[in-house]
């Protein structure tokens, strides 16, 4: 099913993967998988490491998940924008969500994906922090993106593997 990837070989372009195809973001809790869909996140070097960096509301269930787990992945779908835009809407808390939209929770690693997923990066965890409302030069983006002032948590993960699936 999936085959890791040499991630010097893959041809990925962040801004229409991330941006305009959407990704979802996974972690376990106590045996429990939630996701949700995202189309705010980055992937580069840093600290010389090929890492991602995703961005989680405080109120979302995922966080909770994401928080209490070493790793997470982000996953990637062809022709799931439906079902994406579902699981980026209802809370997992409220619903079993990833059964609604008929997706199977797989593992790599000891990471939950989805058998669906084209494409799944591994992320271990390595700095957490929050948008502090003092950094944002252009109060714009500020007054547009966060009314209620519910800053995004930023996750750092360092990219432990990349897998398609075959």
């Amino acid at each position: 099913m999936f085959k890791q990837i040499d991630r010097k070989l893959i041809d990925f372009n962040p801004f229409t993967k991330i941006g305009n195809d959407w990704m979802l973001i996974s972690a376990k809790k106590d045996g429990i998988t939630n996701t949700m869909t995202a189309s705010w996140g980055m992937a580069g070097h840093l600290w010389n490491e090929d890492v991602v960096m995703v961005f989680i509301r405080p109120q979302r269930y995922t966080h909770e998940f994401v928080d209490n787990s070493t790793t997470f992945s982000i996953s990637f779908f062809d022709g799931k924008k439906k079902e994406l835009g579902y699981l980026g809407k209802v809370s997992g808390k409220d619903e079993d969500k990833i059964s609604t939209v008929n997706f199977h929770v797989t593992e790599i690693e000891g990471t939950p994906t989805f058998e669906e997923a084209k494409f799944t990066i591994i992320c271990e965890k390595i700095y957490i922090d929050s948008l502090k409302e003092d950094s944002f030069l252009n109060k714009e983006i500020l007054t547009k993106h966060y009314p209620d002032m519910d800053l995004h948590t930023i996750y750092i993960g360092k990219v432990k593997g990349m897998y398609i699936n075959e």
